[in-house]
């Protein structure tokens, strides 16, 4: 599945998301679950994601008892202390509508925990859009069923980590990068009950990607830890650059970085 890259550049402020990242034990490891967006969408076009979308205003309705449920400041879970209460709670609404919306999984506020925050650089890589998105964790609940709603999101599947990217390096299935990312990441969890000590134990990262396009037009998507990137706190596991080669990001070294930390 080819991939065309979005050469625009975009000035607008990011507009606030909510993503959550549904996950089950699997023998072995864990698997997650992946969307693909209808063709007629003008963000993500065809790729795999998993199941989230922007901030509405109506979501603020819901945020009161969304905060009574979490007991308190939302804002700092989400490791934002500026966000005020109201909004933070609001972002938590969100994840768990788009969810239930998109495939038909009701979660609540307290079964998701903040894993990670992505904002899009003003040149982004599939979309003319720029994005404030948290990310959240959460484990599929036993008795409930996902699946894609036919409309904003055309198939589902459950995928290892590795496996997922296996299928993108091999141009069957398109990815965005903070999708790439947080597979490397959960690749190096053997059960769900891994991830959400990780993500009970450690605050959300924060990801503003560095892009730099050469003179012959090549991409790279540089993250914090590396050399070229202001931030020289690595955030997350996993290859601190990815570079656009035969229609995919991939790690400068090969496949095999995603899974390895130097």
């Amino acid at each position: 599945m080819n991939s065309t890259l979005n050469q625009d550049t975009i000035n607008s402020p990011p507009q606030d998301a909510a993503t959550v990242i549904l996950i089950r034990d699997a023998r072995p490891g864990i698997e997650v679950l992946l969307l693909r967006r209808g063709s007629s969408q003008t963000v993500m076009n065809n790729a795999w994601v998993f199941p989230g979308g922007k901030l509405d205003k109506a979501d603020f309705e819901h945020s009161a008892a969304t905060t009574a449920l979490l007991q308190g400041q939302p804002q700092l879970l989400l490791a934002e202390p500026e966000l005020s209460a109201e909004h933070a709670g609001a972002l938590y609404y969100a994840a768990c509508r788009e969810t239930q919306e998109e495939t038909g999984v009701h979660l609540t506020a307290g079964q998701l925990y903040p894993w990670s925050r992505w904002i899009t650089p003003t040149v982004p890589s599939m979309m003319k859009k720029r994005f404030d998105a948290r990310f959240f964790i959460a484990r599929m609940p036993a008795d409930q069923t996902a699946r894609h709603d036919g409309q904003e999101t055309t198939a589902s599947t459950w995928y290892t980590a590795r496996d997922a990217l296996q299928a993108y390096m091999a141009n069957d299935i398109t990815l965005v990068p903070p999708q790439i990312m947080t597979l490397a990441a959960l690749s190096r969890h053997q059960d769900t009950e891994s991830v959400i000590d990780y993500a009970r134990a450690h605050a959300p990262y924060c990801i503003e990607p560095k892009v730099t396009i050469d003179n012959k037009n090549a991409r790279t998507m540089i993250y914090p830890g590396d050399p070229d990137h202001p931030d020289q706190h690595k955030q997350m596991p996993g290859p601190t650059r990815l570079i656009w080669l035969s229609d995919h990001f991939e790690p400068v070294t090969g496949f095999e970085a995603f899974f390895t930390d130097h």
